[in-house]
């Protein structure tokens, strides 16, 4: 019986690497299952498309995350992570961010949604239980990046369902939660010309632009607290919480 070939010869130069391109693709493994892969310069990176991407169930959980939520419920108050906590962390954000960068590429944004909130969660609670602040934000930096990666992804998945005017509130609601953050860590001063706040509003007036759509709320507000019709900016603010609280 001939041993199965070891070499990636044949697959590398079926799927030759194109620089300055993100080169994924969706297959079945030798099982069945679907598998992602995507082509880096020197290789194949191959991820699970359920559960962990490199398929592992860390102390029979679902995901690393999932262990340490375990831990921190039994440990209580005084839960802190461990330097082979951060460890796995660290592994857990790298796959979760590929395979995220896979989603988007191949549009499954359901996906790249459920995967950008598991790394947003993770960061919350890397910040809740770090034993060095310094550590937290190097995770936390790229807050705004996953963030965009998930406003994005939640506002194509309206336009796919033929709904724009539920895309541009996505739009608008992510970028309200990204001032909170640039709030949050006194950098208000760089809000307005940050990218992904850019590349957000020039998606938001593509969109209004193509479906030739009427300004938002929001919107209408804005320019009504400008002109200083306070009593026409009321009652918008009254019909915005009503379409809050009515959803």
């Amino acid at each position: 019986m001939s041993k199965r070939p070891q070499s990636l010869d044949h697959l590398l130069v079926d799927w030759p690497f194109a620089p300055g391109q993100v080169l994924v693709r969706q297959i079945q493994g030798a099982d069945g299952r679907d598998v992602l892969q995507m082509r880096v310069d020197m290789g194949i990176m191959q991820m699970e498309a359920k559960g962990r991407p490199d398929g592992v169930r860390p102390e029979g959980f679902d995901s690393y995350f999932d262990y340490l939520l375990s831990l921190s419920f039994s440990e209580g108050e005084s839960y802190e992570l461990d330097k082979k906590h951060c460890h796995e962390i660290d592994r857990e954000f790298y796959q979760f961010y590929h395979r995220r960068i896979c989603w988007l590429t191949l549009k499954r944004y359901p996906e790249a949604m459920k995967d950008a909130q598991h790394t947003l969660s993770m960061m919350d609670f890397s910040s809740a239980y770090a034993p060095d602040p310094d550590w937290a934000l190097l995770h936390e930096q790229y807050r705004p990046f996953v963030m965009f990666h998930k406003i994005q992804a939640a506002a194509l998945i309206h336009l796919e369902q033929s709904d724009p005017s539920a895309a541009t509130d996505e739009i608008e609601k992510g970028l309200r939660e990204l001032a909170e953050v640039f709030n949050k860590y006194d950098a208000t001063d760089h809000y307005e010309e940050d990218a992904f706040v850019v590349k957000l509003r020039e998606m938001h007036a593509s969109i209004k632009e193509h479906y030739e759509l009427s300004p938002s709320l929001a919107e209408q507000l804005a320019e009504a607290v400008a002109a200083e019709q306070y009593e026409l900016a009321a009652e918008l603010r009254d019909r915005m919480d009503h379409r809050h609280h009515g959803k």
